[in-house]
């Protein structure tokens, strides 16, 4: 495989013009050109329906960690989009025999991809090395004092582009992560649901929180798109409200082996989201909130989950959260905000819902609660909503259309007492 990888072949004047406002540079809030992401996978009592935990059956951990960046390639007459850089890590703690197993099978997907190996014990095809190192007791786990369990190893792979320097900060963020500990989900409570946003109008100015769902109607492949593209779980079809198993045994695992054997098709699939974000543009959600935020209906960045940069886009300051170096990054909460509108969005899994409401904000959601799946209705219910939130089961352009109506309404109505 060689660097620059194209994902987009051509790009218009436009696409050039977007590339260089919204993710070219270092001025924004994060490095836009940049994609990661990291997943741990651990057996646990207490995800044992997906890790197959038992009394018997536990120690297992797969880690994957990525991270890409991207950039306008101008070698032709036509600019083009292109994966510069890549790093892709993956470590995986298993049984002694598993572990044994799995190294004849990277020495095999080595010699199918025609890797060479290199002095130092690297390996390289094209313009990528690949790391391979095993361990009794990973590095890791001594350095937090984790304990290896009887019978175990791991065997961690790093796959990167020649010369790509990724600093030790970064390569150390997947195990900040696992140290942070299983995410416990939040127990939902009794919100009121609501056929629209009238009661909003109640407390203006709000601020807004976005997840997925927004960008899903934009053509942007939901997060469980790169489950199936990383190979985080079993899943093999479109059903989000299923619990799929988490891919814990080596055996089962063909991210590596996919990534050995043929790494530029491979990449095709890594890039697949980011190229998705950057093509999609924003919908009228998207520009009904602006159009709230210039009439300061809606005050304060979009805190925003999700790297697409739609809100940003439509011309909305953005203040991401979906960061690995902060486990609740902060938030720039309006003085004068009085409601949080929440759009898209299962779980607060950075807080933000729950310190608006400590700050006494009203929390709104927007989403529909479920999917059709084989032309059944299926529940889809957003995990920590409470007593005294307020939902509306609908999408992101309905809502706020609807929302855009109610506060026209709203005008005429204290228009026409002031005559």
């Amino acid at each position: 495989m060689f660097l620059p990888h194209p994902v987009i072949e051509q790009l218009d004047e436009v696409q050039v013009a977007a590339w260089e406002q919204h993710f070219a540079g270092m001025t924004h809030e994060r490095p836009r050109a940049t994609e990661e992401g990291i997943w741990r996978r651990t057996q646990e009592a207490a995800n044992a329906g997906q890790s197959g935990w038992n009394e018997g059956e536990n120690g297992r951990r797969r880690i994957v960690h990525y991270r890409y960046r991207y950039d306008l390639d101008y070698t032709f007459p036509v600019p083009r989009l292109v994966l510069a850089d890549l790093y892709l890590y993956h470590s995986v703690l298993a049984p002694d025999d598993e572990i044994e197993a799995y190294r004849g099978q990277i020495d095999a997907w080595l010699e199918q991809g025609r890797w060479r190996m290199k002095t130092g014990g690297t390996w390289a095809k094209g313009d990528l090395r690949a790391g391979i190192a095993e361990y009794g007791e990973h590095p890791q786990d001594e350095r937090a004092g984790r304990d290896t369990p009887a019978g175990f190893r791991s065997v961690d792979i790093v796959i990167v582009s020649d010369e790509f320097e990724v600093p030790r900060t970064v390569r150390q963020l997947p195990w900040n992560v696992l140290a942070g500990g299983m995410r416990v989900k939040e127990q939902r409570g009794t919100p009121s649901v609501a056929e629209n946003l009238s009661g909003l109008l109640e407390y203006l100015p709000f601020m807004v929180e976005i997840g997925c769902g927004s960008s899903i109607e934009a053509g942007v492949p939901p997060l469980h798109f790169l489950h199936e593209v990383y190979r985080v779980t079993e899943r093999r079809d479109n059903a989000p409200t299923r619990s799929h198993r988490f891919t814990m045994r080596p055996g089962d695992d063909t991210l590596v082996e996919e990534m050995l054997t043929d790494p530029a098709a491979k990449a095709d699939q890594l890039m697949a989201m980011f190229k998705a974000a950057f093509e999609a543009r924003p919908t009228s959600a998207h520009r009904i909130l602006k159009e709230l935020h210039g009439t300061g209906r809606l005050v304060g960045p979009v805190i925003q989950h999700n790297f697409d940069l739609l809100a940003a886009r439509a011309g909305l300051p953005e203040c991401f959260v979906r960061r690995y170096d902060q486990k609740i990054p902060p938030v720039p909460f309006h003085p004068e905000a009085k409601a949080l509108l929440v759009v898209g969005l299962h779980a607060d899994r950075r807080a933000v819902q729950a310190r608006a409401r400590a700050r006494g904000l009203k929390v709104f959601f927007v989403d529909p609660e479920g999917l059709v799946e084989d032309g059944v209705f299926r529940e889809y219910p957003i995990e920590g909503a409470r007593e005294g939130d307020v939902v509306v089961r609908t999408g992101a352009i309905e809502a706020l259309t609807r929302l855009k109506e109610l506060l026209h309404e709203h005008d005429r109505s204290a228009a026409a007492l002031t005559f």
